[in-house]
């Protein structure tokens, strides 16, 4: 097929472009910066920002499916921003599949557009959106999931997935985080407890896309329906970041500060940040003292049957690929 990727050159998209060539599909992708690598694999390179209504809608010209990875993630940072890649980009993308007949879109959304301050175990799509957000991340994807899921009809089939802490080699984002703070001992345990959290290792969640796909160009029925996908084992979420520190050479995060308190020194540090114009994201924000601090798995029955999704790799092969990915 011929598909177009945006965000091609982040970590999700670039793996999702990877995995199409190696089907031999027809393969763009609309970003911001320049990926040789990507090039050398006979992709088609667009520079260019889904904030640009005219660039979008030329990235999407000639497309059987458009992916859409593209989007502004992290606990802190400028709200214009995240109402511009996050909501604008996302309605340009819907505007330009529609401008060139585009038939299927796979959005990619979060399981924070369902996530307040309490705990969830096994929820379906069924739960409700979040009515109080305490980032802007997740208060511009549940609009940006809406307006995409809203828009699906018979020209255009949308369907949104839902990935909760993408890992695997090649992650630019979070792992390098979790390192960073274990070497310097800035990486402490929120709460005394260990809950369980829903992780989808990268080979999983360009599967779950690529069936998606699949499925909506075939006409199944699943246009405007969001799927929680994952790797179907849910786990500790600081036994993960344990796991996963150990594949790096190192020791485990360190002791626990009470949940409450590390959610009242985020909303101070967003204050001060805020009030003083820094950038840069705080050390700590009530949002992520949340997430870390409450239990947050689903049910994916629903991607299951629907999409035929299964988690071909597990936790523990995962971990071993990582593992061997950071020895190089």
């Amino acid at each position: 097929m011929k598909a177009m990727v945006t965000g091609g050159g982040g970590f999700l998209g670039s793996n999702l472009v990877k995995a199409l060539r190696a089907r031999g599909d027809t393969v763009r992708v609309l970003a911001r910066g320049d990926y040789p690598e990507l090039r050398a694999l006979g992709v088609e390179t667009i520079r260019g920002d889904i904030t640009d209504a005219t660039a979008t809608a030329k990235a999407c010209e000639g497309m059987d499916v458009v992916f859409h990875t593209a989007a502004k993630a992290g606990g802190w940072g400028d709200p214009k921003e995240y109402e511009a890649i996050n909501v604008t980009g996302t309605d340009n993308v819907v505007a330009g599949c529609r401008a060139a007949k585009v038939p299927a879109l796979v959005h990619t959304s979060s399981p924070s557009v369902v996530h307040s301050d309490h705990d969830i175990e096994g929820a379906t799509e069924s739960i409700p959106y979040a009515t109080h957000f305490t980032a802007h991340y997740p208060r511009t994807k549940a609009i940006s999931e809406q307006r995409a899921l809203a828009a699906s009809d018979a020209s255009l089939k949308v369907v949104a997935l839902r990935p909760h802490f993408i890992w695997g080699p090649g992650d630019r984002h979070l792992l390098p985080r979790l390192i960073a703070r274990a070497k310097t001992g800035r990486l402490k345990q929120i709460g005394s407890r260990d809950p369980k959290s829903d992780t989808i290792y990268i080979d999983n969640c360009v599967s779950a896309h690529l069936l998606a796909a699949e499925k909506l160009l075939s006409g199944a029925p699943i246009g405007g329906k969001p799927y929680f996908v994952s790797d179907d084992a849910p786990i500790g979420v600081w036994t993960m970041a344990n796991r996963m520190l150990a594949c790096a050479g190192l020791g485990p995060v360190g002791r626990p500060i009470p949940a409450g308190l590390a959610y009242g020194v985020g909303a101070m540090m967003e204050g001060t940040y805020w009030l003083f114009g820094i950038e840069k994201e705080p050390l700590i924000t009530r949002f992520a003292a949340s997430e870390l601090s409450h239990a947050q798995w689903f049910d994916i029955s629903a991607a299951k049957r629907d999409l035929g999704y299964v988690a071909t790799v597990s936790i523990d092969e995962g971990l071993a690929r990582l593992t061997a990915s950071l020895k190089h």
